[in-house]
């Protein structure tokens, strides 16, 4: 685990991302300019990195050091590689499971669902480079630990994922509520990857349209949804009764 979990300064910054370090998510102030800046917004866009822009106030809560209008998130972990992930599980003789995160914004939630997958003989997480939760202490404390025990790949796009799992002979499952079959309808014992959707929207449509197959959990209450952390431990040990 890295200690040093912050990087704040427009020059630090940026030589951490030169640096090739694992960058999480930038707040950049809100209305700052000067060729620092610019700088390190180009770099960046280059990069895909996760940023957004935030009152001054907000840097202020996150360091009480002189930021200079930017702070990076470092990642406490290194990412895998979802190519090679992928061919050491095919060739462990393992049946894969995989678990696929679609913009999942919550890091409490994110944590809880690396603690089920790590219970759960998941094999590892992917999720997408922007507009998704980081790995941060919240996450670390959530999973109890698992963050560093299950792989995490990430990818610039969901559906890069989706494309080369299925490629590879891997069935990717939809949770939704946008079809008939619940979870007892489909089978888990195959090759497979589980996508769950973000809090809010759920799965993205046009993701949505490129899967296998699609499931829910059954719903007996007035309540319409479980929440996503809930419905992704369903899932999960669903895969597990019908392979054991």
């Amino acid at each position: 685990m890295k200690e040093n979990t912050q990087i704040f300064g427009l020059r630090a910054v940026i030589e951490a991302i030169n640096a090739n370090e694992t960058i999480d998510k930038v707040f950049l102030q809100k209305g700052l300019k000067g060729e620092l800046f610019v700088e390190l917004e180009s770099l960046i866009k280059q990069n895909g990195i996760n940023s957004s822009y935030v009152p001054v106030e907000k840097l202020n809560r996150l360091t009480k050091n002189n930021h200079q209008g930017a702070v990076a998130q470092i990642s406490p972990i290194e990412f895998h590689d979802l190519d090679t992930l992928v061919e050491k599980t095919l060739e462990s003789g393992a049946t894969p499971l995989f678990l696929l995160l679609d913009q999942l914004s919550d890091v409490r939630n994110f944590g809880a669902i690396i603690r089920t997958a790590e219970c759960t003989g998941v094999h590892g997480i992917i999720v997408q480079k922007k507009g998704g939760a980081p790995v941060n202490g919240d996450t670390i404390k959530t999973s109890a630990g698992a963050v560093f025990k299950v792989p995490i790949c990430k990818v610039d796009h969901i559906k890069d994922a989706m494309f080369h799992m299925q490629a590879c002979g891997i069935k990717v499952i939809a949770a939704t509520e946008k079809t008939e079959n619940t979870i007892f309808d489909v089978s888990f014992k195959e090759p497979c990857a589980i996508i769950m959707g973000s809090e809010g929207r759920g799965i993205n449509p046009s993701v949505l349209k490129l899967v296998d197959a699609k499931a829910k959990l059954p719903l007996l209450g007035e309540i319409e949804s479980l929440n996503v952390s809930v419905a992704c431990g369903a899932f999960l040990y669903e895969a597990v009764r019908q392979r054991l």
